[in-house]
């Protein structure tokens, strides 16, 4: 019998766009049912494109576009933003970087002065590029050093299952490349990647779109132009033999599992990759899913599980090669063997034997919540159409989701499960060496 589908509402997020003659891709959604924008700037350069050497350096120069920039002095922009009630920040990605505000919607043209003036350069001195070095150090040692699991699995993982620096090396960074980074290192990074040719600007909110254009137009037009950096090949073979590594992480208190399996490339094989995001939410996501009910409630082999698509846990900001990974703490003495079979044999079981009635509907109809919930915020819903415009150039697809997530079908969800098997698994061990 098919499962149930699940009926699935959409969005209807306005959108417009258009792209200024420096290069600078625009995506407008305006929304006027509250007086709040979301402002988002997203640069084609993430940590996979740091060159070898400079281990960190995409996520030290997040720090250094805000320690001042061209008409701006150092922490001008905190205090503009703040000053006008909003919030700011930014993160590193895999394949992108962003800076983003929220705010009033009347300060619309102070958000767009400050994120065009640190485009057309920011502040890049020894005095700044030393102070970030050793905040960076700090939150490496507060994140990853110094934390049980610091780094689980999304630095210790990519190492196991690649081959290539940009691929499997660490984006956190090591101490002895971020103390030899220069200010010639940080120029030549911003000449290169910080073009607006390499960019995506996209405001969410109380906007008028032809207001909003002018205004755009006027901040960002003088850009000087660069074009976008040739983007390198990042691809790699799949694995055609299990790979497994183990190491003590002296702060942990109970052991812990991670297994990765690549998938299809989530931007040129969107319609394969989708399955293996609802796949995820099948096995791990809520007490009923899967792996949870066996794992967590009836074997007690594992004490917390989760399950996603992406090293940084979002599906679709992501390019190929990416992969589905699964991780799990295990209480004390656990049997990480056991567990990784237990997945293995609850994989096969899907494959053959399907879905329960509902099973898939109510995964789908939980997906589909979280997916407007994420992008009901105006922050959320610009940020999302900025990645999308940037890898894809379909920042619409927002729109269509929830929709096309509700269309993937048992007979999909069962063909990836089949592809799961041990020998395409990259695994990591920690071995607690904190318990007491």
């Amino acid at each position: 019998m098919p499962t149930r589908r699940a009926r699935i509402p959409a969005t209807k997020y306005p959108v417009e766009r258009f792209t200024l003659d420096n290069g600078l891709r625009v995506v407008l959604t305006p929304d006027r049912s509250a007086p709040v924008i979301g402002v988002a700037v997203v640069y084609d350069v993430g940590i996979r494109s740091e060159p070898e050497g400079r281990t960190g350096f995409a996520h030290l120069f997040e720090h250094l576009m805000f320690q001042g920039s061209e008409n701006l002095e150092k922490l001008a922009h905190f205090r503009h933003v703040q000053g006008a009630g909003g919030t700011f920040n930014g993160s590193t990605h895999l394949d992108y970087t962003d800076y983003f505000e929220t705010l009033p919607a009347n300060a619309l043209e102070r958000a767009l002065f400050l994120e065009a003036d640190r485009m057309r350069g920011p502040r890049l001195t020894e005095e700044n590029l030393r102070n970030q070095v050793d905040v960076v150090k700090e939150e490496i040692r507060v994140n990853v050093l110094n934390r049980p699991y610091g780094g689980f699995p999304w630095l210790t993982l990519p190492p196991v299952m690649f081959d290539t620096f940009p691929n499997a090396h660490d984006g956190y960074g090591s101490f002895d490349d971020l103390e030899s980074a220069t200010v010639a290192d940080a120029a030549d990074f911003f000449r290169r990647y910080y073009a607006s040719g390499n960019a995506v600007l996209a405001v969410s909110g109380d906007v008028d779109v032809a207001e909003a254009t002018e205004l755009i137009a006027r901040h960002f037009g003088d850009v000087p132009a660069r074009p976008a950096p040739r983007r390198p090949d990042f691809t790699e073979p799949d694995l055609t033999a299990e790979r497994r590594r183990s190491y003590t992480d002296k702060l942990a208190p109970l052991p812990a599992v991670a297994g990765a399996w690549r998938v299809p490339d989530p931007v040129d094989d969107f319609a394969g990759y989708l399955p293996y995001v609802v796949l995820a939410e099948v096995l791990t996501d809520g007490d009923a899913s899967r792996l949870v009910e066996r794992l967590v409630q009836r074997d007690r082999t594992v004490t917390s599980l989760g399950g996603y698509l992406g090293f940084m846990g979002d599906p679709f900001d992501v390019r190929d090669p990416t992969a589905l990974l699964l991780q799990a703490h295990l209480p004390p003495g656990g049997d990480m063997d056991k567990v990784l079979r237990t997945i293995d044999e609850e994989l096969d079981r899907l494959a053959t034997d399907g879905l329960t009635e509902g099973e898939l509907a109510r995964t789908q109809a939980r997906m589909a919540t979280h997916l407007l919930r994420d992008t009901d915020a105006v922050l959320g819903r610009a940020l999302q159409m900025a990645v999308l415009e940037q890898q894809r150039g379909e920042p619409g697809l927002l729109n269509e989701l929830p929709r096309l997530v509700g269309e993937v079908t048992e007979e999909q969800v069962r063909a990836a499960a089949a592809t799961l098997r041990p020998e395409r698994r990259a695994s990591i061990e920690v071995i607690a060496g904190g318990a007491r």
